[in-house]
């Protein structure tokens, strides 16, 4: 049997049990992204290369805690420790990586992002005095704050590129490798997961502009932006599955931000950080290279959003370039009219979120308005409308 057959016959089922002619208006799934997304894949036009990650296996990155010494090997540090040995670090605090003189068996990461969003510039002098460093991986560009302000994945990936172009331009081309990307992972599964591979399809493109074949250094943590205060274990279901998407996307680490929001405790960030180990210790998700290669689904949306992406991209450079956008409140807005759309969908139930708009414990209601600011890139949870 032909695949045209095999197509004709999946087709005739389904209108024989929709009861319709029609069956792709019923079958239509509608997303924020601007993505379509085929009721059935028989096909993927053009097959995409294995996508390499840096990193062998995705590191699962915990929050430092002595108690964890012995068995986790990659930390984020907000603060100095003394005597970690032969562990992989990820620094998250300028004052720390100042006083940081690597030894030749650990590995540091940074993930001080470079750029000032409020003053629309970059930190020359903190650009200087990481590139100095010995690091893995000295500068750090993050867009996990644009995910958590309601940015698109398109706005994400074209954001990351613009930023990494205002780099080149002061610093060249050779910073290419010397920048780790914090991405922020949303509960979208299967878009996520493309998220990061189409991301590593777009940087590689800008590298070959300079000459270049590099692949981006990936660190991918949990979003903030689905999660909500009120029944907390739902947000670990959440994480799990963003954890999961990191992973098989081909991420080089990921990070669990805290399930409990707003109440910290050892005990919740010991659990974030176990669903790590359950995912890599349990299913081995972690040691893929490119996991999801050769699903005509995930293939065909990992294209689209790397097409959407670039252009999005070439947009922010029209306008003068990724610090220009920001002076001119071009690039919030953007964003601001995103967020609020999506906010719109939560509103209405399109997006649910249980315990929140789904079975909610409070009648309680805010309005975009009081949550987002057009003139402001700022991290708002979609739960916070109803708390």
């Amino acid at each position: 049997m032909s695949n045209t057959e095999t197509f004709s016959n999946w087709e005739n089922l389904v209108k024989k049990q929709l009861k319709t002619e029609d069956i792709y208006t019923v079958l239509k799934k509608e997303n924020l992204e601007g993505i379509e997304v085929k009721p059935f894949y028989d096909v993927v036009e053009k097959p995409l290369v294995n996508l390499p990650k840096v990193e062998e296996s995705t590191h699962l990155v915990a929050t430092y805690h002595d108690t964890l010494e012995e068995d986790v090997f990659a930390f984020l540090l907000n603060e100095n420790v003394e005597n970690l040995i032969e562990k992989t670090i990820f620094i998250n605090n300028r004052d720390l990586a100042e006083h940081i003189s690597p030894e030749d068996n650990d590995q540091y990461f940074s993930l001080i992002d470079v750029f000032d969003e409020k003053s629309g510039s970059i930190n020359d002098q903190l650009v200087k005095e990481l590139l100095a460093k010995s690091f893995k991986r000295n500068i750090c560009i993050d867009v996990s704050f644009h995910q958590n302000a309601g940015a698109s994945i398109v706005q994400q990936l074209g954001t990351a590129l613009a930023k990494t172009k205002e780099l080149i331009e002061i610093y060249g081309a050779e910073i290419l490798n010397k920048i780790l990307f914090r991405l922020a992972v949303g509960g979208n599964y299967f878009f996520e997961v493309a998220k990061i591979r189409a991301f590593k399809l777009v940087f590689n493109q800008l590298s070959k502009e300079y000459g270049l074949d590099d692949i981006p250094y990936i660190f991918a943590e949990t979003s903030l932006r689905n999660k909500s205060i009120s029944d907390s274990e739902n947000n670990l279901i959440r994480s799990t599955l963003e954890l999961a998407s990191a992973m098989i996307g081909g991420a080089d680490a990921v990070f669990s931000t805290n399930y409990q929001i707003g109440n910290n405790t050892e005990n919740s960030e010991e659990i974030s950080f176990k669903q790590q180990i359950v995912l890599a210790y349990e299913s081995i998700i972690n040691v893929f290279e490119d996991a999801s290669n050769g699903s005509y689904y995930i293939e065909d949306i990992t294209q689209q959003i790397a097409e959407k992406s670039w252009q999005f991209f070439l947009e922010i450079e029209e306008t003068g370039g990724y610090l220009e956008s920001l002076k001119q409140g071009i690039l919030q807005r953007k964003i601001y009219n995103q967020a609020v759309e999506e906010q719109k969908w939560v509103e209405a139930g399109k997006i649910k979120l249980i315990g929140v708009n789904l079975y909610p414990k409070l009648d309680v209601k805010k309005s975009e308005g009081e949550l987002y600011d057009e003139k402001e890139i700022k991290a708002v949870r979609w739960a916070e409308m109803f708390e």
